[in-house]
């Protein structure tokens, strides 16, 4: 059976092998069916390393966001709304019809420190105005409301770019669609949990500043 488009490469390729003892065994002694090319490995690979890459970037979040903030709490904001920003992404592709293969894949990968950008910035800004003696509701309000149309201007910026390889036309348009789509979705995505989740957390998990546990950046600063 030919490959249809959209069609998940790694479960088509498993179908077939699982096929083949079948179909050896209808064939004639002196003929040989064998796999000519199979690309699920490299899927496979580039699946990993997108987990890897995701893995990392969670770790460095974490790690940085507690450097400077020194809030394990805070710590933990991008690391949730990261997995839902790529969570929405994948439930916008499933909608279109997308699967998962190298072209995607690497959106995805480059979609991770894009979405990791937005949460840390909408956090950033909310952690100042608590520093500053705000209330974390009212704090998470006037922070996102500050960044917010930065935060769009700068994400309208990145769609427009990449949404421009669809106007291309010919086989550029052919093989980067998907990637094209699905960063720009990521992006979108992102915007919208920055501008509503992140700062939910933020009202519910940040604490109001005590000025004497401030720590050595934050003294500094």
């Amino acid at each position: 059976k030919a490959e249809q488009a959209g069609a998940n490469i790694i479960e088509t390729v498993a179908q077939i092998k699982a096929q083949l003892p079948a179909l050896r065994a209808v064939l004639p002694a002196s003929v040989s069916l064998n796999v000519a090319m199979d690309r699920s490995p490299v899927i496979k690979a580039t699946l990993h390393e997108a987990e890897m890459t995701l893995l990392i970037a969670v770790v460095l979040v974490v790690m940085v966001v507690f450097l400077f903030l020194g809030s394990f709490r805070a710590s933990l904001i991008p690391t949730l709304a990261v997995p839902v920003s790529l969570v929405g992404t994948f439930a916008i592709m499933h909608l279109l019809g997308f699967s998962l293969n190298n072209l995607s894949l690497m959106a995805l990968i480059l979609a991770t420190g894009l979405v990791v950008d937005d949460a840390i910035v909408v956090l950033e800004n909310i952690s100042r105005h608590i520093h500053n003696g705000l209330d974390p509701m009212k704090a998470a309000f006037l922070g996102a409301k500050e960044v917010g149309f930065t935060l769009l201007s700068m994400n309208v910026s990145l769609v427009a770019v990449f949404i421009s390889i669809l106007f291309m036309g010919g086989l550029v348009e052919s093989l980067f669609r998907e990637f094209s789509i699905t960063l720009s979705v990521s992006i979108v995505v992102s915007l919208i949990v920055s501008l509503t989740l992140t700062p939910m957390l933020c009202a519910r998990w940040l604490k109001p500043h005590d000025s004497g546990k401030d720590n050595a950046f934050q003294a500094g600063a």
